[in-house]
């Protein structure tokens, strides 16, 4: 059985420059990485209330509460998200979604029992798509 080498100190002090090197950008990155995954999260979670809204609409006359409810979930979703991001074009989204959803429940308090939701689902896959790395 060969005889083990032991490593060379200038070879151990390379790897170890080698691995910092490696970990810092890594740890840095892990915030933008969080932060990403955190808007794909509630992006997701605000397409599904966004298709609640769609079905809220369509059943208004069954139940007029399942709208302001998925609104209400939407808006939830869209605080925990600006709060989260220094994202200029995921700011804009949020900010476009807050509209159209605005414009929705204007619309819902002036009575029309079949608000247009598309400039909402137009939002939403806009958020979509900007939170998506």
């Amino acid at each position: 059985m060969p005889a083990r080498r032991r490593p060379r100190p200038r070879r151990i002090a390379v790897l170890a420059a080698a691995a910092a090197l490696i970990a810092a950008p890594a740890a840095v990155g892990c915030s933008a990485v969080d932060k990403a995954l955190d808007c794909v999260q509630t992006a997701d979670s605000i397409a599904d209330s966004v298709t609640d809204l769609q079905q809220a609409v369509e059943n208004a006359s069954n139940d007029p509460t399942q709208a302001d409810e998925a609104l209400a979930s939407i808006d939830k979703n869209l605080d925990k998200i600006g709060d989260k991001t220094d994202n200029a074009d995921v700011s804009k989204a949020v900010g476009d979604l807050n509209k159209a959803v605005g414009n929705v429940r204007t619309a819902i308090k002036n009575g029309d029992e079949t608000p247009d939701v598309t400039p909402v689902t137009d939002a939403a896959g806009e958020l979509t798509k900007v939170c998506t790395p």
